[in-house]
């Protein structure tokens, strides 16, 4: 089935007025260019990439059995067209019983659910002095582990600590395996920083949080990241991290890109719900542990876009950090941009920036729960 939609249109070269056609793929792009959209038009942008989601809709990745649809097709209906299906610091049992569901859920899409791409393995190869809301079953990496893991999943992205024993040769086996390491969860030094993305670190998870702060004479992680990283991912629910520190962030990192950090609470009414094996409160629009500990996020990718605008971004600049940047990042060129060829995933936003149509690889999403 062949779908047109009229508005304008933000493509990789700029803003368009005029039409678009896809049925799985972009099929045609029609128009003429425009400086930015009318204070009335629709916007027409490419659908928005999650790096770093743990749940949604009441369901955590870590639950298995069937608990990853709910949680792609909560995200979905906000705008969400691909994913990582993001684990928790876990006994082995427990992330190889998560990751057969996300397997099952890569290889077959369920209706109406943003495509999963793979998993990012957030610990347990993390710092015990650095856990945030992790629970306390970190370990140091090995082959033997991820090779098993993989097997059920492709593991895209990995975080861990680099300043661990064994950590810089880790980084080293996961990038000639094509895998991601991500610096975070970590206690490590500006140089232990500099020494990850030397062996092929690739960027810095949850940039400013869960790592080791900057100091004007002692860098540390977040010193690193902001002097050398051409990609960190960061929260920008404006309670993770200061708008002042999103746009240092945004001076300083080329490509920075935008996570959700999501828990079982997104898309939810206030109570308490799960993070892995952890009760956590959705309460005033975040997420805590009972000692007030922030616990991931309830936010969602078009939150996230409104986000960034409300503090003087504009919206073309804004979906390169929600959309295009994290595609790149992932090596997903058909993904995250407006352009012939690309798979058919599409947001449309009023004047506003309230979603109305979300569209994934061509299907049209239901938005009623939205």
């Amino acid at each position: 089935m062949t779908t047109q939609l009229s508005g304008c249109i933000l493509t990789p070269g700029g803003w368009l007025r005029g039409s678009l056609t896809f049925g799985e793929r972009i099929t045609a792009i029609d128009g003429n260019g425009v400086a930015a959209p009318g204070d009335d038009e629709r916007l027409i942008l490419p659908g928005f990439i999650d790096l770093h989601v743990h749940g949604g809709g009441g369901a955590d990745v870590m639950d298995g059995d069937g608990a990853i649809d709910t949680v792609a097709r909560t995200h979905a209906r906000h705008g969400t067209t691909s994913l990582l299906a993001t684990t928790m610091t876990a006994p082995r049992s427990d992330l190889e019983h998560a990751l057969s569901d996300v397997g099952r859920a890569m290889r077959n899409r369920p209706p109406g659910a943003a495509r999963v791409l793979g998993v990012h393995l957030e610990g347990p190869f993390i710092n015990p002095d650095r856990l945030g809301a992790q629970p306390a079953f970190t370990r140091h990496g090995t082959s033997e582990e991820l090779n098993a893991l993989n097997a059920l999943a492709a593991i895209r992205v990995l975080t861990l600590a680099p300043e661990l024993a064994g950590q810089l040769d880790f980084i080293r086996q996961l990038k000639i395996a094509g895998i991601i390491a991500q610096v975070g969860h970590s206690n490590g030094s500006y140089e232990d920083g500099v020494a990850a993305l030397d062996a092929g670190a690739g960027g810095f998870t949850h940039l400013f949080n869960a790592m080791s702060v900057l100091h004007h004479r002692k860098p540390g992680m977040v010193g690193a990241a902001l002097a050398h990283a051409e990609y960190a991912e960061i929260i920008p629910d404006l309670l993770h991290v200061h708008p002042g520190a999103i746009r240092v962030a945004r001076r300083a990192i080329p490509k920075l890109y935008c996570v959700t950090d999501s828990t079982s609470g997104a898309g939810m009414p206030d109570g308490s719900y799960h993070l892995g094996s952890q009760t956590v409160t959705k309460c005033l629009g975040g997420v805590r542990l009972a000692d007030g500990t922030l616990a991931g996020s309830v936010l969602t990718m078009d939150q996230a876009l409104r986000n960034l605008v409300s503090i003087g971004i504009t919206p073309h600049d804004a979906v390169r950090h929600v959309a295009t940047n994290p595609a790149d990042y992932l090596g997903e060129h058909q993904r995250g941009r407006l352009q012939c060829g690309a798979h058919a995933d599409i947001v449309v936003m009023s004047p506003e920036l309230q979603l109305t149509h979300s569209f994934v690889e061509g299907e049209s999403i239901e938005l009623t729960d939205a």
